[in-house]
C-alpha cells in the first residue's frame, strides 16, 4: 500500500503528520473537554504517547490548546502555554469552526497571538468541527509554513 493510500484510509494520521508531531516529542494538552476531536487526539497519542497536562514540570515540544469563545482570556492562556515550551516549540491552537458552538473569530486569534509573543504561521482543517492555527514564538527559528 502506498503512503497516499494509507493517508486516505486514516485522515487523522495524515493530519498528525501535518502537525509535525514525532514519536519522541512531549505534547502538552490544554482545554480538553468532551467536545474535542477524539479521532485527532487518539492519533496524536498513538504517535507520541500520552499527552501531558498543563501542570507538568516537563519541557514540552508542542502544546495542543483546545480553545472555545467562552474559555476566558486567550492572551493569558497563550502566555501560560509558552512557559514549558522548548526552544523551537509549537503551539497548536484548536478552535471550533464557524457555525459551531464556541467559535472563535480569526481576528481574535490574530490580535491575541502577537500580544502573547507568538505569530501565526499557518492554519489547518483539524477535523469536522475544529480548525488549528500554528503559532510559534516570535523570532523562533521554526517560523516556516
Amino acid at each position: 500500500m502506498s503512503a497516499t493510500a494509507g493517508q486516505a484510509a486514516d485522515p487523522a494520521r495524515s493530519l498528525v503528520d501535518r502537525f509535525g508531531v514525532e514519536p519522541s516529542m512531549v505534547v502538552m494538552e490544554i482545554g480538553y473537554d468532551d467536545d474535542v476531536d477524539a479521532q485527532l487526539r487518539d492519533a496524536l497519542i498513538d504517535r507520541c504517547g500520552e499527552l501531558v497536562d498543563e501542570d507538568t514540570d516537563e519541557v514540552v515540544d508542542a502544546v495542543l490548546l483546545w480553545w472555545r469563545d467562552d474559555d476566558g482570556d486567550l492572551v493569558e492562556t497563550l502566555i501560560d502555554a509558552l512557559g514549558p515550551l522548548a526552544e523551537g516549540g509549537i503551539v497548536w491552537l484548536l478552535t471550533p469552526k464557524a457555525g459551531r458552538d464556541g467559535h472563535v473569530e480569526p481576528s481574535e486569534i490574530s490580535e491575541a497571538a502577537p500580544t502573547a509573543g507568538l505569530q501565526q504561521t499557518s492554519t489547518l482543517n483539524a477535523g469536522r468541527d475544529w480548525s488549528a492555527a500554528r503559532l510559534v514564538p516570535r523570532g523562533s527559528a521554526k517560523v516556516r509554513k
